[in-house]
């Protein structure tokens, strides 16, 4: 992949002659940008140089945002579109923003705080040239500890060091992630690079997405784990044939990997692990939940290790640092990020158990709950769950779940009652774990909350 081109245009090049971005509201096919904006030459020529917020509430818009301001603009803040207005300010202020580009949904609040440059619909203005600037830095936003998000500054080479060269072909991808989450912009420029983009919509149903995407011809296809087990429990799974199918940003149990290849058995089904920090770390491609514990020992681009049983990564991929004042460091000094990411080794394989941060202390003993999960989701009328605490008066925490079942189970017979799937659950879990993870109760819910990074909401115990 060329990731020593001074732009993401100039990178894209020629193989833009049939590619195109497919949106809910429309298409536009990438060969336009050569002759056309969607900002003009003059807002072109005034954001040269400027950091730059992308603010504009579509995908479309904010895909054509990036392809046009990458080597125009000094800094390119990619908004997610779930920002609080009350966190504006501070990512502003962090980023020393100096202007922004919106589009027609954008929220007033939003769209006046900078001197603002709207996007039109498609790219339709005359363009002569695209004026260049400078290598442009990208950032990233992800959680904060406080509720602001942290603000990762990223340049286009270490966004694109994970990138494949072409398999041939032109590939047609699509994402259940935000082009503008570390995930989906992994995708995007894959896509642009080689191949089109169905972009998929917060507002829209998971149905209509996937009908979407199968009109376009998808080959290649990305999200979480929870974004996946929300298409199975959709009924329209099936509606897509994919080649490719890749579960990330969540651990990737055995049953949601099962469960993909049933739905999908002449797909390749792979699970990567990535960070917004660290980048990609690996692909896994066997059909097992965890990775072969010779992959930390692998040579290569990226370099891994287990420190204190949390995995650690170093590559041309990691992001540079936090943008602000105070912020801790990125990295360590041998350049090495820590995830936070608990792995335990069992089998020949590594086993991702959780985050370091989202223990449970029950009586002074640790559960990770997506170990428990984990045991859960593997019933076969189980699609997903959610383990929490609830606090005890005596332990400090128990352990307690949530589970959401699903409408047919393959040789399952009779879907059992609530009461007895919840009593198979618990003996399973007893089976399985030690007795402080066994779940004290229970619950069958019809839906789980999911956040719009695509991740299981987790509220603190």
């Amino acid at each position: 992949m060329p990731s020593e081109a001074r732009s993401l245009w100039e990178s894209v090049g020629a193989g833009t002659a049939r590619a195109a971005l497919h949106s809910r509201q429309g298409s536009v096919d990438l060969a336009a940008l050569a002759v056309a904006s969607a900002l003009g030459t003059e807002a072109l020529e005034r954001l040269k140089g400027r950091t730059v917020l992308v603010l504009a509430r579509g995908q479309l818009g904010a895909a054509l945002a990036l392809l046009e301001l990458d080597g125009v603009a000094a800094r390119l803040v990619l908004c997610t579109p779930d920002l609080a207005p009350e966190h504006l300010p501070h990512v502003i202020r962090t980023a020393a923003a100096e202007a922004a580009v919106i589009d027609a949904h954008t929220p007033p609040e939003f769209a006046q705080a900078l001197p603002s440059f709207c996007l039109r619909a498609a790219p339709d203005l005359p363009l002569t040239a695209r004026p260049a600037s400078a290598l442009t830095q990208w950032v990233l936003l992800t959680s904060g500890t406080t509720g602001a998000p942290k603000l990762v500054l990223h340049t286009l080479a270490s966004l694109m060091a994970a990138l494949e060269d072409p398999a041939g072909g032109s590939p047609v991808w699509s994402t259940f992630y935000d082009i503008r989450r570390y995930g989906g912009l992994q995708i995007f420029l894959r896509a642009v690079h080689a191949g089109s983009l169905v972009l998929s919509d917060a507002a829209e149903p998971v149905t209509e997405f996937l009908g979407r995407a199968a009109a376009a011809g998808v080959t290649h296809i990305s999200g979480t784990p929870s974004h996946w087990r929300r298409a199975l429990m959709s009924g329209a799974a099936a509606t897509i044939a994919p080649r490719y199918v890749r579960l990330s940003g969540e651990i990737a149990d055995q049953s949601v990997l099962d469960s993909l290849r049933a739905t999908y058995p002449k797909a390749i089904v792979a699970h990567a692990f990535a960070s917004t920090e660290a980048g990609v770390a690996f692909e896994v491609r066997d059909g097992l939940a965890g990775f072969p514990q010779e992959l930390i020992r692998a040579p290569g681009a990226v370099e891994m290790r287990v420190a204190d049983g949390t995995l650690q990564i170093r590559s041309a991929g990691t992001a540079l640092r936090y943008l602000g004042e105070g912020t801790e460091p990125l990295r360590g000094a041998d350049g090495y990020v820590d995830t936070g990411d608990r792995l335990e080794p069992r089998g020949g394989r590594y086993h991702f158990i959780g985050r370091r941060g989202g223990v449970i202390n029950v009586g002074g003993l640790k559960v990770h709950p997506e170990e428990v999960e984990a045991v859960i989701n593997a019933h076969p009328w189980v699609r997903m769950s959610l383990v929490r605490a609830r606090r005890n008066a005596i332990t400090g925490a128990v352990v307690t779940a949530e589970v959401v079942l699903s409408e047919e189970a393959a040789g399952a017979g009779a879907r059992p009652t609530p009461e007895a799937l919840a009593r198979q659950l618990t003996e399973r879990c007893r089976q399985a774990l030690a007795a402080h993870k066994v779940p004290t109760t229970i619950r069958i819910v019809p839906s789980l909350a999911v956040s719009a990074s695509g991740k299981l909401v987790r509220p603190d115990a």
